[in-house]
């Protein structure tokens, strides 16, 4: 199995994508999850171009790595100036990495009209550069930027360009697809063209523009590339990067490839998810390998089958990269998509027994009016439980009031809801303002109950989405809420549908605080 080094450059080229930001603490954290996963290089940055890289830098130094190289990220010397009087270079010899990486013009429209040099001033910037820096540094990469479109525009030019590179020793060169438009069945004459003059190791660097980031790499090592850069969830500029949540799974378990064990791959997902959570942005649920509808199954064929085969629906078993099936239930499904929620579940329910049929055919009649349980399992299990008689009586609301007020044009509307909640034999009345109406539904029904269940007191609203459905009644449309919630352990979806905004709310909060205390009940 031969090696192919991970080169993860998440936090810079994927600081470069749009609502994405990393405070210094949030680069160490990742850097410290990168390394745990098992990537070989993780560029940090460019300390030439801000404080909070060249802080990122610093305090790196102090955090003990288990195998991972730090990168320093920067450009070739500037023109009319030697490499040891250039900022930039000195720059990243002072912030004491592990690697320095530095990109150069490869196409000679960029020499000509950005760099505005000659083509042979150009080569010499290469190899002055990198020939100082491996006098300073013990590993140097050279990423030649816009390779394949200076290839295809200029190809002698091109080769010129990683032959200076070449000649100052550095360890690796990676072809960049800085525009990412090539596309596969392009790279493999190009690749080949330079192994016939190229010996030092190659390396591989794509952008996605053309959403085929993921498939230029593979193809690169297909052809003996043997260091691959990319980015976490695929973040980057424009359309990002290629997407190491791919690549790396690709590499492993379907081209039989050494780059992470197999224990370090069983976290991918959880990494994702990390690096998703630090930039404050909500997982890609269809993210190939780590989403979680990667593995769901929808149709009640399909589910059928993966029960008894699940490679039958599955290219790979999700466990291998930290994920797991899941079995949705909507208007697609049949019996067996209950049979395995209800195993899901700990129920036990028999294929022949008539509750199956008839929860099947109440899922199917709720969401033809609208409900949707695919994000609101939570609400689908306390179905099944209703159903099976098994689910516990915890509270009854006998009714509740919900007044939004709006005293003077200029004043924000005040929300006031008043709610009867019957908890054994006692009835609570209870009134909560909150910003907005359901807030403060929501805060009159915790407070009516929190005196009985204090646990609700753990219990946090994370998010809420509405859905006017298409009904042509304009503001009279059926609305579907969705809830998710959560405590220190776990989150759960639920659901509601009304024409009534407030009651919509209303039922996918009631499922919400009825499924924190069954969950809670479970594990006592």
């Amino acid at each position: 199995m031969s090696l192919v080094k991970i080169y993860d450059t998440t936090l810079r080229d994927g600081t470069q994508a749009e609502d994405i930001s990393f405070s210094v603490e949030d680069k160490i954290r990742i850097a410290q999850k990168l390394d745990e996963l098992g990537v070989h290089y993780i560029e940090g940055g460019w300390p030439g171009s801000n404080p909070k890289d060249i802080a990122f830098f610093k305090e790196i130094r102090s955090v003990k790595l288990k195998q991972a190289k730090i990168a320093a990220f920067g450009s070739t010397r500037r023109a009319k100036t030697t490499p040891d009087q250039d900022n930039n270079i000195i720059t990243l010899i002072q912030a004491q990495p592990d690697v320095v990486t530095i990109f150069g013009k490869t196409w000679d429209f960029h020499v000509r009209e950005a760099l505005r040099i000659s083509l042979e001033e150009n080569l010499e910037l290469i190899y002055d550069s990198l020939a100082y820096l491996k006098e300073h540094v013990s590993e140097v990469i050279y990423d030649a930027e816009h390779f394949f479109d200076g290839y295809k525009a200029n190809p002698e030019y091109a080769l010129q360009t990683l032959l200076a590179a070449q000649r100052a020793g550095v360890d690796c060169i990676a072809l960049c697809d800085t525009n990412g438009g090539t596309l596969p069945h392009e790279f493999a004459a190009i690749i080949n063209a330079v192994k016939a003059v190229i010996s030092t190791p190659l390396g591989i660097h794509t952008h996605n523009d053309g959403d085929c980031a993921v498939a230029n790499s593979l193809v690169a090592v297909d052809l003996g590339i043997v260091q691959v850069q990319g980015t976490i969830n695929g973040f980057g500029e424009r359309c990002g990067n290629a997407n190491l949540c791919s690549i790396i799974p690709a590499l492993r378990l379907k081209m039989g490839k050494e780059c992470i064990s197999d224990e370090q791959l069983r976290n991918l997902r959880s990494v994702s998810r990390y690096v998703f959570e630090l930039a404050n942005l909500v997982p890609h649920k269809h993210q190939a390998y780590v989403g979680n509808s990667a593995f769901a199954h929808k149709g009640g064929v399909h589910v059928s089958a993966i029960q008894r085969h699940p490679e039958t629906y599955e290219h790979i078993h999700p466990e291998l990269v930290g994920n797991q099936t899941r079995i949705l239930v909507s208007d697609l499904s049949g019996r067996a998509n209950v049979l395995a929620k209800a195993e899901e579940f700990n129920l036990g329910v028999d294929s022949k027994d008539p509750i199956t049929l008839e929860i099947l055919e109440n899922i199917k009649e709720m969401e033809n009016k609208g409900y949707q349980f695919e994000g609101a399992e939570a609400s689908f299990e306390l179905i099944m439980r209703r159903a099976l008689g098994t689910l516990r009586h915890y509270f009854s609301v006998i009714g509740f009031r919900v007044i939004d007020t709006k005293r003077r044009e200029d004043d924000a509307p005040t929300s006031e809801a008043t709610v009867q909640i019957k908890v054994g034999g006692r009835i609570e009345h209870t009134a909560a303002e909150g910003n907005g109406p359901v807030n403060a539904l929501d805060n009159a029904i915790r407070k009516a109950l929190e005196n009985f269940y204090p646990q609700l007191r753990e219990m946090n609203l994370l998010d809420y989405k509405v859905r006017v459905l298409p009904a042509g009644k304009g503001t009279a449309s059926m609305t579907r809420v969705l809830i998710e919630s959560g405590d220190e352990n776990s989150r759960w979806g639920t659901v509601g549908v009304s024409d009534n905004i407030i009651d919509a709310s209303y039922q996918a909060l009631i499922d919400a605080i009825q499924y924190k205390l069954l969950k809670d009940e479970q594990s006592n």
